[in-house]
């Protein structure tokens, strides 16, 4: 071995001194990274090569189990023919009120509800379960009915269901209607006449009739009855009609009720007036019915003393007040005027014959001719009006209905 050359010291650099003084420098070529330690680690062939971390995460619908996307979905396609079978039950319920309105000429739009789920099978099926209808106003005759509420049944579609729909026959249809007393105390206002209910077939009439120009109280007891199975009517008992302060009309035939009758403050006027009492006292229809004897009257216009006694006596008043007027009108008109009363208004009174007034006075109605089908049953005077359940079948609607097919 060559021995090492020495370096003279004067020519020795000494940072070379220091730099065989320092660690060696690594072996990069056999650096293994997987072991910068040198741990004697080695890598499990198994590991897959390692891959940079996904920070955007996973989706959360792919995490989720088949079954339940499977079930997600179905809730969907649930919610969404939900969502179609309610907006084709509103749009036919709109086109069925539109048909009814049009077909049976009613004033007033109706409200129906289609019952019964789903709509679009009864729709395809060409049967509606059931159908409930509601018309506020209906014409009927010289009234109209408040309201009319009606549930159909076993409806047949008329047409191409869901195409092209013409018309409908109705099974079963089970209703009421409501003929208001607000409604005829509006309808018959020109009369100034009130209606209330008294009792399960009556109904109170009051108010004011104008007869030749005077307005007269009016009070009467209707009673309501079934008339043919389509119309009402109504029979008027207790009719009377009042001149204030002077007299009551009763019409009729009742020898004890009916007829023309003083109030008592205007037989005590006549009873006061010597001048009013001789000219009843004049006629002897009047005499018969004061229960007064041919000599009393005789003295009685002869004096005014035995006038003035006859005048004072206990029961004159009320027997006067019981004297029927009506069958000395026309012959005596001026008697009519001594005791206060206007001839005209009584000839006016005695012309308005109770058919007239009944008529005057109806609250009469009969089921619109649209409605044949139908019939009325339980007929009841309650608070808010008259009420009558309506009942029919076959009832058909619309075009291409009244075939049949």
């Amino acid at each position: 071995m060559r021995p090492p050359t020495r370096i003279p010291a004067h020519s020795r650099n000494p940072y070379e001194e220091l730099a065989q003084l320092s660690d060696p420098e690594p072996d990069f070529s056999v650096y293994d990274p997987l072991d910068p330690l040198e741990l004697g680690l080695t890598p499990d062939p198994d590991d897959d090569d390692w891959t940079p971390p996904n920070h955007r995460g996973r989706s959360r619908l792919s995490a989720l189990p088949a079954v339940v996307k499977l079930a997600a979905a179905v809730l969907i396609c649930t919610v969404c023919l939900l969502l179609a079978d309610r907006l084709a039950q509103s749009y036919a319920q709109s086109k069925a009120a539109d048909k009814l309105q049009k077909s049976l000429g009613l004033a007033t739009r109706p409200e129906v509800d289609i019952h019964g789920f789903p709509f679009l099978t009864q729709l395809i099926d060409e049967r509606i379960d059931q159908v409930d209808v509601t018309v506020p106003d209906v014409s009927a005759d010289r009234v109209s009915l408040a309201e009319v509420r009606a549930t159909a049944k076993d409806i047949r579609i008329v047409g191409d269901a869901p195409t092209s729909i013409k018309g409908a026959v109705i099974g079963e249809l089970d209703g009421e209607v409501l003929l208001s007393f607000d409604d005829l105390n509006r309808e018959l206002g020109a009369s100034q006449l009130r209606f209330t209910g008294s009792g399960a077939d009556g109904v109170r009439v009051n108010g004011e009739l104008d007869v030749a120009g005077q307005d007269l109280r009016v009070r009467a007891h209707a009673r309501i009855q079934r008339d043919n199975e389509r119309a009402l009517t109504t029979t008027l008992d207790g009719m009377q009609l009042d001149i204030p302060g002077v007299a009551t009309y009763r019409p009729g035939k009742d020898p004890v009720h009916s007829g023309l009758r003083l109030h008592r403050e205007a037989a005590e006027r006549i009873s006061r007036e010597a001048a009013r009492v001789k000219g009843l006292l004049a006629v002897p229809a009047v005499v018969d019915r004061l229960g007064v004897s041919k000599e009393q009257v005789r003295r009685a216009l002869r004096s005014e003393e035995e006038l003035h006694r006859l005048t004072n006596a206990p029961k004159f008043i009320e027997r006067l007040m019981k004297v029927n007027l009506v069958d000395v009108v026309l012959d005596h008109p001026q008697l009519l005027r001594k005791a206060g009363i206007d001839p005209g208004l009584v000839e006016a009174l005695l012309a308005l014959k109770p058919p007239e007034l009944s008529e005057r006075l109806s609250l009469s109605f009969e089921l619109p001719d649209s409605l044949k089908e139908l019939r009325l049953q339980n007929i009841t005077v309650e608070r808010d009006g008259i009420k009558a359940r309506v009942r029919g079948s076959g009832l058909r609607v619309g075009q291409g209905a009244s075939s049949g097919s």
